[in-house]
């Protein structure tokens, strides 16, 4: 079953809407302490409603199990049961930890997801899977769980920073690169810095495409691998920035992991390499690059084989033929893959 879409301008009067049709004992809201600071206001007004407010440390440093059990005991101590709720407001971090922590307490409670950012909106808060990293590795341990209700607004992105948005704008450009030409071409000539107050149509037009897909293949077994293009470089860039000290934002990398992933794509399928060029200097441009050597490439192949789409110790990618042409279960060798990051950094001038 599919979670319920409300698009909204004022989620105040949403949230109330929402719970006003559900049927539930106590109810939980989780924040991290970045997304408390701008969504405080809107919650003391919901008082009423409310059980309690969790907040949780930000980043995806947090985004563990030491996070995750403490979101378990506040629950235990607030009295939750199996009919309790829990409303998850901020990003990626907290939709992922947060639906995690609602489908295996007391083996599941329903959940909302309030989306704080971009890359939440567009990504993390749809489809149901929920997560959180473990031993360094990205999302290693999690669940497939659907939110009752998903409420998209733009309301908080005056909050946002130019990055935050960039952020949540890559994977609004993966999703076009899977729709097709005409869907690419938008996005690419959107002004998303500027243009935030007028994006819910833009917005829903990119989360139709993950939830056709979703809705296709909900665990992931066939079509729905396509949302998993530029995020096997992507991932895999994550870890290595986290394991020096210096994480990067999940879009950026998801954005750098499109241009490799495109790369190894023009050499098995063909795909037009004259796309990838202008694709790069649009990353390049809005992004810059993420910085590796040819020292990087072993430590790098190493968190690719952790990758959760692998099977039997081969590397599985998504690929494009084409704009809107995707194939799933591209078996890659460690010769692409580095032929690729020799390409990306000559593109990136690095």
């Amino acid at each position: 079953m599919s979670e319920k879409l409300v698009f909204t301008y004022n989620v105040n009067n949403a949230i109330r809407e929402v719970l006003s049709e559900l049927q539930y004992d106590k109810c939980f809201v989780l924040c991290d302490e970045n997304s408390y600071v701008h969504a405080g206001p809107m919650l003391a007004s919901l008082h009423d409603l409310l059980s309690d407010v969790i907040i949780i440390p930000p980043t995806d440093f947090h985004k563990n199990l030491d996070t995750l059990t403490a979101v378990w005991q506040r629950l235990i101590c607030g009295g939750a049961s199996r009919q309790s709720l829990l409303i998850n407001v901020g990003g990626g971090v907290v939709t992922d930890l947060g639906g995690m922590a609602a489908a295996t307490f007391k083996r599941g409670i329903r959940y909302i997801n309030v989306p704080t950012t971009l890359l939440g909106i567009v990504d993390a808060a749809v489809g149901g899977k929920t997560g959180i990293n473990f031993e360094g590795l990205k999302n290693e341990i999690g669940v497939f769980a659907r939110p009752e209700a998903v409420l998209v607004t733009t309301e908080f992105m005056t909050t946002l920073p130019r990055e935050e948005l960039l952020s949540g704008y890559a994977e609004m450009i993966k999703h076009a690169l899977i729709d097709g030409e005409e869907h690419y071409r938008d996005i690419l000539g959107c002004d998303v810095i500027n243009a935030w107050s007028t994006m819910l149509p833009i917005i829903r037009r990119s989360i139709a495409v993950k939830q056709r897909l979703v809705e296709l293949d909900p665990r992931e077994q066939s079509v729905r691998k396509m949302l998993n293009l530029g995020h096997t470089v992507g991932h895999a860039f994550e870890s290595h920035a986290l394991a020096q000290g210096t994480p990067i934002r999940h879009g950026y990398a998801v954005a750098w992991g499109l241009v490799c992933e495109l790369l190894i794509a023009h050499r098995r399928l063909n795909f037009p390499s004259a796309i990838i060029y202008d694709l790069a200097r649009y990353i390049e441009r809005y992004y810059g690059a993420y910085v590796i050597t040819c020292n990087d490439y072993n430590d790098l192949y190493s968190y690719l084989l952790h990758d959760k789409k692998n099977y039997s110790g081969r590397l599985n990618f998504t690929l494009l033929r084409n704009l809107g042409d995707c194939v799933v279960d591209c078996h890659v060798t460690q010769d692409e893959v580095e032929i690729a990051l020799d390409f990306y950094r000559d593109l990136f001038h690095l």
